[in-house]
């Protein structure tokens, strides 16, 4: 049987774009957890349900292709559907479509249950994944995996605070708050004039309020790529490889 699908209409408003009014990475993956939550809403798989199991939903990786990124006003269809699950991981998809139906950019994640009680992952409650009539497999797609940092020393580094407005409902960073770490530490000439073409990214260990992170980066010019770490003291809270293209 296949995987339940669910999209929703939405119209890129200010607050979501930079100051070239394009949509920012950031804001793209809000936008891939909001359709998401409305297609659990629409199936009774309300946050209240989903934490009377103990567990709570994290997103361990994604990966992110990119064609165009809408500006300000325009008007773009969301959809999404949980694919595919095992005992300990889900696999779901992302889309965003311009108007006219074509692909603007595709997203597929990993997600996990993480038990309130140990902070650990869980195994996903059977009631939890039945209304999305996802296929059961033993294996699951791979997602590719950031790069290596060559180094870690000596890299152009700013230093962050956790602010309470960082916190999601899971009580740790929300996960688009590291894009913005990432991309915060590049010269800002080079955001306005190049977006992402494809964003691998994973999250190793969570962060909670007030806690110090610091967001480094090295940049390749063959192909134009960019390598992040997102640490705390030496822990290693995300890393991600983008691939850039310029601007349209």
């Amino acid at each position: 049987m296949a995987a339940n699908e669910f999209s929703e209409p939405h119209r890129v408003v200010y607050y979501e774009a930079d100051d070239t009014g394009h949509l920012t990475l950031a804001m793209l993956i809000n936008l891939f957890v909001l359709v998401s939550e409305d297609q659990n809403a629409a199936l009774g798989l309300t946050t209240e349900f989903v934490q009377s199991h103990g567990v709570g939903w994290v997103v361990t990786q994604y990966h992110l292709q990119i064609s165009t990124l809408p500006k300000t006003g325009d008007q773009v269809q969301l959809k999404t559907r949980a694919t595919s699950y095992n005992k300990y991981f889900a696999y779901r998809e992302y889309w965003l479509l311009d108007e006219a139906g074509k692909q603007l950019a595709y997203g597929e994640g990993i997600w996990v249950t993480m038990s309130y009680a140990t902070r650990k992952i869980a195994t996903i409650p059977a009631e939890v994944m039945a209304p999305y009539q996802s296929t059961q497999s033993v294996r699951l797609p791979r997602l590719p995996r950031p790069d290596r940092l060559t180094e870690t020393a000596d890299l152009p580094t700013k230093p962050y605070t956790v602010r309470y407005f960082d916190i999601d409902g899971n009580g740790h960073v929300n996960n688009a708050h590291y894009f913005d770490w990432m991309l915060d530490v590049l010269p800002a000439d080079f955001l306005r004039d190049h977006q992402p073409a494809d964003v691998r990214i994973r999250f190793e260990n969570e962060v909670t309020y007030g806690e110090p992170v610091t967001s480094s980066y090295e940049q390749a010019t063959d192909p134009l790529t960019s390598q992040h770490l997102v640490q705390r003291d030496d822990v290693v809270a995300a890393k991600a490889t983008i691939q850039w293209q310029a601007r349209t």
